[in-house]
């Protein structure tokens, strides 16, 4: 169970946790007496999760499961489009329910997909990652991917709640559970310098039990900031740190067929330490505070090699970042540990400084 797991008021819907949740969840449709409900789910959190989710849910005699093919790769129109088909074949009407029971790419895919259909139909997210349940599932950012270029189609829809078991967390391997890690360091390089520093204090792998209380504490630092600013005009850009460059390894990974699949958290952490590099230069960070991210960082996560071209190509890709104002890229970037500013222009001469400093041993 989740420490203090109190529910957290997300600016027009509830983030509950644990047997709360669930009696959440069975009142919601209770009380708006849905036509139909969908669940959507990959062939994942099908084969991981969705047993002890319906055993804990006390859903209607009828019920519609709808199956994905898993990874980022799989977030795109096209299976948008088999969604939103399956909804229409089955009778799935503006009074139907669908809930997105999976990682981010099942929250994040399947909230578009209900904020599109009939112009909006109500969705629960159920995130069974811990990357999900601190990050995808919580602000209202719906998005899929357009030729591999993260994010590139979506919208900002709330959900009608969200729904966090940390029993899921049982069923992730410990690569993908430390995915979800890096978005809980880049809550505390923002936000809160302790937080950051207990949370590369201990072994996380071997005491998972240990890191669900702070899930909690991760959500209402995002939450603190979505709130404030719901559709990213100001602060809410804070949550882009580390993810400029992030998501172009993440990107560039993407298009390489014949390369080893970069996971969100890994690209995350990469673009992090890139980031506090970019920070020393531009933002005032001290080259201290930057090497002890740095190590602090590298001591979870397997730096990411990087040739001369490959760096060139990512760097090509920050061109498309959904942040940059009439082509001038924009960075959050840290001043210290625990408080960040926005807005930040940055050349490609200064990034290709900062991948030198990364490669450095």
């Amino acid at each position: 169970m989740i420490e203090n797991s109190n529910t957290i008021d997300a600016n027009g819907y509830l983030v509950e946790f644990s047997e709360k949740a669930f009696n959440s969840l069975n009142a919601l449709i209770k009380i708006k007496g849905y036509s139909s409900i969908f669940i959507l789910v990959d062939l994942n959190s099908r084969d991981l999760c969705l047993k002890y989710f319906l055993n804990k849910f006390k859903a209607p005699k009828e019920f519609n499961i709808i199956e994905v093919d898993p990874g980022e790769e799989k977030k795109n129109l096209s299976t948008c489009d088999f969604v939103w088909r399956h909804l229409s074949k089955n009778g799935a009407d503006r009074k139907s329910l669908l809930i997105n029971l999976g990682g981010g790419v099942i929250t994040d895919l399947g909230g578009f997909v209900a904020a599109t259909y009939m112009r909006g139909i109500d969705f629960v997210n159920v995130p069974t990652t811990l990357l999900s349940m601190v990050d995808a599932s919580i602000g209202g950012k719906l998005g899929i991917d357009m030729d591999n270029l993260k994010n590139q189609i979506g919208t900002i829809a709330n959900p009608d709640l969200v729904l966090i078991d940390s029993h899921f967390l049982k069923s992730l391997s410990d690569k993908q559970f430390i995915s979800g890690y890096a978005e809980m360091i880049k809550h505390g390089l923002i936000k809160n310098k302790k937080y950051f520093e207990k949370l590369i204090s201990y072994n996380f792998l071997t005491d998972r039990i240990l890191i669900e209380k702070y899930i909690y504490q991760s959500i209402v630092i995002k939450n603190n900031i979505v709130r404030k600013d719901p559709k990213e005009l100001g602060e809410r850009k804070l949550l882009n740190f580390g993810h400029t460059l992030g998501h172009a390894i993440e990107s560039y990974f993407l298009n390489q067929a014949n390369e080893k699949k970069i996971l969100h958290g890994e690209a995350v952490a990469a673009g992090m330490i890139l980031e506090s590099f970019i920070s020393t230069k531009i933002n005032g960070l001290s080259l201290k505070e930057a090497n002890y991210i740095s190590n602090s960082i590298n001591k979870i996560f397997d730096k990411i090699k990087f040739s001369k071209q490959e760096i060139t190509a990512i760097i090509d890709l920050v061109k498309y970042d959904k942040k940059n104002i009439k082509g001038m890229n924009r960075f959050t970037l840290l001043a210290e540990i625990g408080k960040a500013n926005i807005d930040n222009t940055v050349s490609s001469k200064i990034i290709r400084s900062a991948f030198d400093m990364y490669k450095a041993p």
